[in-house]
C-alpha cells in the first residue's frame, strides 16, 4: 500500500521475507524478481533501538520474533497507529502481538499507552533520560497524544472500501 519494495517497508531482507513467507504462508507466491530486488537497507539509529529493545523482552523463540522485532520497529517510523502501519485491524490485535511474542515488555504497559510512545519512553526510561516535561501522565497536556482514542478504520478496509468504489459498474442484462 505505501509504494516500495514489500521488503524494504517491513523491515526485512529479501531473505527473510522469503523465509518468512515460505514457514508461514507457503501458498502465496510473490513474484521471484519482487523478492530478488534487494535493496540498500538503510536502518536508522531509531529503528535498531526498537527493535533491540523487542528482541531483549522476547518471549518467543526462533525466527518468528526476529522477524516480527523488525518488522515493528520499521512499522513504528510511519506516521500513523502502529496497529495502523502493521496492517492490523485495531489496537487490539498489537497488543495480542506485543504479549504473545514480547511479553516481558507489554507486561510493562500497564496504563495501556499507546505502542509507539511507550517504546519510545522505555527507551528513555532505560537510559535514565526524563522523556517528559512533567512527572505525572494525568497533569500533561499532551495526555491525549499518549493516551488518546485509536479506533477508526484500518487501512486495509479503507483501501478495500477505494478498490470496490473504483470498480466499474456491473452492467445491466438484456432481456
Amino acid at each position: 500500500m505505501d509504494g516500495g519494495l514489500v521488503s524494504e517497508k517491513v523491515g526485512l531482507s529479501s531473505d527473510q521475507l522469503a523465509a518468512l513467507l515460505e514457514q508461514n504462508f507457503p501458498s502465496v507466491r510473490i513474484k521471484e524478481e519482487a523478492l530478488l530486488q534487494d535493496f540498500e537497507r538503510d536502518e536508522s539509529d531509531e529503528i535498531a533501538m526498537v527493535r533491540d529493545l523487542l528482541l531483549a523482552q522476547r518471549s518467543t523463540e526462533g525466527n518468528t520474533g526476529r522477524w516480527l522485532a523488525a518488522m515493528i520497529a520499521r512499522r513504528a517510523i510511519e506516521p500513523n497507529h502502529l496497529w495502523e502501519d502493521l496492517g492490523l485491524r485495531d489496537r487490539g490485535e498489537v497488543s495480542r502481538l506485543l504479549s504473545r511474542h514480547f511479553a516481558p515488555l507489554a507486561a510493562r504497559n500497564i496504563n495501556n499507552m499507546r505502542w509507539k510512545r511507550f517504546f519510545y519512553r522505555t527507551l528513555c526510561d532505560d537510559d535514565g533520560l526524563v522523556l517528559c516535561t512533567t512527572p505525572v501522565c494525568t497533569r500533561c497536556k499532551d495526555f491525549n497524544l499518549c493516551f488518546g482514542d485509536e479506533s477508526g478504520e484500518s487501512r486495509m478496509a479503507e483501501r478495500r472500501r477505494d478498490v470496490l468504489l473504483q470498480a466499474p459498474a456491473p452492467v445491466a442484462g438484456r432481456g
